[in-house]
């Protein structure tokens, strides 16, 4: 993508009300604009960063044995006052009626609309255990949007829903998952917290958080030192050592503390996921069930699992980033590769930019070809978090060299550029 023919407009008029960092960055590099309280568009740049972060998310809940549907965002308000949590979300939850006065919602989450298909297509044990996902865009009237896409009311959210035939095998699928989850953040290169937590509106009777440590979090959360051992763990470690690392949000542990202060870190995080166990909450009151290999019907065992993508984008900035932007982890960065040619009037070297994007162009590249200064290319590239950014200037005219700029650690090294080797194995 060359630069003179993107979305890409940095601004330096940033709104009163963008306090947290990841929100200055967002709206400075164009990533979204506000369109009215707590609803964003998300421009090419911010959309790059979401679809990075949805494949990885995709990908792995394929690899863990989970199937993709989508369900409709407006759903009838019957099933919820079948549930008995029509009420649950207050005002949160936007109601309305279509022309036939029949009240619909939209909806904030699908543990009831999950129920009524699962019922209406699997009836034997022996399709159990499923697992069904789905990445959708989701409203709640929040009272009081804030922070930019950290706290808004409309927002992208990966949400999974797993059906098992008894107990021990709904705690399978909810380890199975905590896992899943695991390794999703280790992929994207963050460290997470997993902590004991409230279910909330959710219900039920095993909930676990996953916290992105950061100073601007606004959860206060509690961990043993080697919590941090978590992130090492692979795909066939045993539940029990997970569950025997203790970290609890603040409330969890005013309510039944089980080490002393002393012993615990204590910081604030930011939840970007979020897994629930809930039993039969749901199943019972829609009439989920399956017949047993003895043809008895049995209430399906259910949990839910969900991952904030759009809040995860200005999590990752918020725990990312320095005086010059945003430091993208090169999972997710919205181009891997920028090219800076520092004088784009000399027709050698605008051949050779030319030539060595056209290169790299299937390693998700950015060229800016502009005839900007080389102090506004530089600081772009910065702002916008490219992890690599290829300089091409008076040392490739002198002794055809380039450079190469790693962003994270703003090291640069100078190659003699061959063929497209020499670049792709520092991603």
């Amino acid at each position: 993508m060359k630069i003179s023919n993107y979305f890409l407009k940095p601004r330096k008029d940033i709104p009163s009300d963008a306090t947290l960092i990841s929100h200055k960055l967002m709206i400075k590099s164009s990533m979204i604009k506000q369109t009215s309280s707590g609803i964003y568009t998300w421009l090419p740049l911010g959309l790059r960063v979401l679809k990075e972060i949805e494949d990885i998310v995709r990908t792995t809940h394929d690899q863990y044995g989970c199937q993709e549907l989508l369900m409709p965002t407006i759903q009838s308000s019957t099933i919820w006052k079948k549930s008995e949590r029509y009420d649950d979300y207050g005002p949160e939850m936007l109601k309305f009626y279509d022309r036939n006065k029949k009240e619909l919602l939209y909806g904030p989450t699908n543990e009831e609309l999950i129920t009524e298909v699962f019922k209406e297509y699997i009836n034997s044990y022996k399709d159990l255990p499923m697992n069904l996902y789905q990445i959708q865009w989701k409203f709640r009237d929040e009272i009081r949007p804030r922070f930019g896409v950290m706290r808004c009311r409309e927002f992208l959210m990966k949400d999974n829903y797993s059906f098992d035939l008894t107990k021990q095998d709904a705690a399978k699928s909810y380890d199975n998952m905590f896992k899943c989850y695991l390794d999703i953040f280790k992929k994207i290169g963050l460290k997470i917290i997993p902590v004991m937590a409230d279910p909330g509106a959710i219900g039920g009777d095993l909930s676990h958080e996953f916290h992105l440590i950061s100073e601007s979090g606004d959860n206060n959360i509690l961990y043993e030192k080697r919590i941090g051992d978590i992130n090492n763990l692979d795909h066939n470690t045993s539940f029990s050592k997970l569950r025997n690392l203790y970290s609890v949000t603040e409330d969890e542990y005013n309510k039944k503390n089980k080490l002393p202060l002393d012993k615990l870190i204590k910081t604030k995080g930011i939840e970007v996921g979020h897994i629930f166990y809930f039993g039969t909450k749901y199943s019972d009151k829609l009439g989920a069930y399956v017949l047993d290999n003895k043809g008895k019907k049995v209430t399906v065992e259910m949990g839910s699992y969900g991952i904030g993508i759009s809040r995860l984008v200005a999590a990752v900035i918020e725990s990312s980033h320095d005086n010059k932007g945003i430091i993208w982890p090169k999972s997710i960065a919205p181009f891997k590769i920028g090219i800076i040619n520092l004088k784009p009037e000399n027709k050698d070297l605008k051949k050779f930019s030319d030539d060595i994007y056209n290169d790299l162009k299937e390693y998700k590249t950015i060229y800016d070809d502009t005839n900007n200064s080389p102090g506004e290319k530089f600081a772009t590239m910065d702002l916008i978090g490219i992890p690599l950014q290829i300089i091409i200037g008076e040392n490739y005219i002198k002794n055809k060299t380039i450079e190469v700029k790693e962003r994270e650690t703003n090291k640069i090294i100078k190659i003699k550029y061959n063929n497209t080797k020499d670049i792709v194995k520092y991603l």
